[in-house]
């Protein structure tokens, strides 16, 4: 092959490379978009995800020749066709106007024509006391401190097992989540019944730590580029995870290898099984240890505004949902059919 040759076919490439440089492909681009906005990770495979199908179901047209009409007709076949849940259906939304209006930077119209799921106003699941004292009952280990700190703190599965060991403060007794739901931070009560345990985890947990560092690992993702700001955080003992993950993996983002946290499927099927083996004919999950935890607050005749920072909601009227149980602090609303016989109509079958 001559010089020439060889020249012209390196610069072919070389331009090639340019090219591709000067247009990236739109997923790569959406997922640099949603890094520099410091969305998690779940957000990032969420929208990709989606925008792949909306791609895939216009037949793999470019975003850029498709309108509004077209997303109006993905999100009705959603809605009409695979019967989603309202939920899902607003995802999907979420993620076809972060492409059009964050990556693609196109204004998208009002979908008049989108037919929407109706969005069911539905009751939150809440246990007895003596049905999460049932439900604990049946988990131990690492699963037991983990339905602790849901019920007893209030927290979401994924606060849970996002929790950092400099987190929790066992000298004020509470727990500080960081970058709760709506990025924001809050500051909730640590259960004095876990402090034993969860200091006896946490030495275990360190004992690994220690290991990892010995072998040339030990450095856990920090958000925010603080990874580069502070240059030996992400190896400290106060940055590691409380619940972390059995093995190390491979960070999708950074292809480093390190020790993750517990994935957020290992306490749901816990809570799950303790459900079923506690016989609690109820469809609950971890997020029903939450909506227990407010509700048995409010029982107790706290303030429906301290519940209200305990559980990081925005709006108190978020916190109002909790106010359908009628027994709350002694005072409940009595039954009107519960006064309208004697007792020996009470007996009657």
């Amino acid at each position: 092959m001559s010089s020439d040759t060889a020249e012209n076919k390196g610069t072919s490439a070389s331009g090639k490379r340019h090219q591709i440089d000067r247009h990236p492909r739109l997923l790569d681009n959406v997922r640099d978009v949603i890094r520099c906005k410091h969305y998690s990770i779940r957000t990032e495979h969420s929208y990709i995800e989606w925008i792949k199908r909306y791609i895939y179901f216009h037949n793999k047209q470019h975003p850029e020749k498709l309108d509004e009409r077209h997303i109006s007709a993905f999100l009705s076949h959603l809605a009409v066709d695979r019967k989603v849940a309202s939920s899902t259906q607003n995802q999907a939304l979420c993620a076809l106007l972060f492409l059009y209006g964050q990556v693609l930077k196109k204004e998208v119209g009002e979908f008049e024509h989108l037919i929407r799921a109706k969005r069911p106003a539905k009751l939150p699941v809440v246990f007895t006391r003596d049905e999460i004292r049932q439900v604990l009952l049946q988990l131990d280990g690492v699963h037991w401190l983990m339905g602790q700190v849901m019920y007893g703190a209030g927290l979401r599965v994924m606060e849970c097992v996002r929790l950092r060991v400099k987190d929790v403060d066992f000298g004020y007794r509470q727990i500080v989540v960081r970058d709760g739901k709506g990025k924001k931070d809050r500051v909730t009560m640590l259960p004095e019944i876990i402090t034993d345990s969860l200091q006896r985890h946490l030495l275990k947990v360190k004992r690994v730590h220690e290991t990892d560092l010995e072998a040339g690992f030990g450095a856990v993702y920090l958000p925010y580029a603080l990874e580069r700001k502070y240059k030996n955080a992400n190896r400290s003992w106060a940055w590691q995870y409380v619940f972390p993950a059995v093995r190390r993996a491979i960070d999708p983002r950074s292809s480093v290898e390190r020790r993750h946290h517990i994935s957020e499927s290992v306490p749901q099927r816990a809570v799950k099984n303790a459900i079923r083996q506690a016989g609690i004919a109820k469809a609950g999950s971890c997020h029903s240890l939450r909506h227990s935890f407010a509700t048995h607050l409010l029982e107790a005749g706290y303030d429906i505004r301290t519940v209200q920072e305990l559980l990081g909601h925005k709006d108190v009227s978020t916190t109002m949902i909790y106010t359908h149980v009628l027994n709350r602090g002694g005072k409940g609303v009595q039954s009107p059919g519960d006064n309208l016989f004697d007792d020996q109509w009470k007996a009657k079958p």
